[in-house]
């Protein structure tokens, strides 16, 4: 069995901006006052270093919390664990299966019934039919939407579409639990079950990487903090981060 693990050496990751009007910028790096690092390249095109020289491990047991400001690079560093971006230089090296809850709409079709979007949204998360088919009862049973399943999912209200999203989403379980903000779907009730299943999925994950503005939930969850600012990435102790007010 693979045992999970994080493992980032001296990672960048840059997204080049072609069509952005390069006028107004100067030859010399820019710093953005939020988010990553801005640089122009050879009076062509800008880029934006969204994560720099980035080194980190996460081993099983690690609930990290991904702390700062809008546009510091916690999503970004979330995607490049997720494999949806590859860093520019470094080296990443991701063990285990992944859920990633970054957008849990993603592969859905609103044409297509709610039990067909299970089954799309499930061959997005990587799993065989035969392993979407032994779920379709639970998932269906967990949306509480019914009858509503076999309707085109273009007629559900956006708080149905969540629920069977989140459904879908968080059926599996993983090695590595990635989340972007705590999920808040549905009415009270539906919203208190979706919080126990949530906490039941990062209780059984052995790693659980979180981006959060809410210093609460993160010194009640994770055990390790890291800030990025500027594409920049530094580790804070606990007993700092606990002293800190976000």
């Amino acid at each position: 069995m693979t045992q999970a693990l994080i493992k980032a050496t001296d990672i960048t990751v840059e997204f080049p901006i072609f069509n952005a009007s390069h006028r107004s910028l100067k030859q010399k790096v820019l710093h953005a006052t939020t988010g990553g690092r801005i640089a122009g390249e050879n009076s062509r095109h800008v880029s934006i270093t969204a994560i720099e020289q980035a080194s980190f491990c996460f081993q099983p047991g690690n609930r990290i919390g991904l702390i700062g400001a809008n546009g510091a690079g916690k999503t970004t560093l979330l995607r490049v664990i997720s494999g949806v971006y590859a860093p520019i230089r470094g080296s990443l090296e991701v063990s285990g299966k992944i859920i990633s809850l970054l957008d849990i709409s993603l592969g859905m079709e609103g044409e297509a019934t709610g039990y067909e979007n299970i089954f799309l949204r499930g061959v997005m998360m990587g799993l065989h039919p035969r392993e979407i088919e032994a779920k379709i009862d639970e998932i269906a049973e967990f949306s509480e939407l019914g009858n509503y399943l076999n309707m085109p999912v273009r007629t559900y209200s956006s708080g149905m579409s969540l629920r069977l999203a989140f459904a879908i989403s968080t059926s599996v379980q993983a090695d590595i639990l990635l989340m972007d903000e705590w999920l808040s779907v549905g009415d009270a009730t539906f919203n208190e079950k979706a919080s126990q299943r949530l906490d039941q999925l990062i209780k059984d994950s052995s790693i659980l990487v979180m981006a959060s503005h809410s210093k609460p939930l993160l010194e009640k969850t994770c055990n390790r903090i890291l800030s990025l600012e500027h594409g920049k990435i530094c580790e804070i102790p606990m007993e700092t981060f606990e002293k800190m007010g976000l």
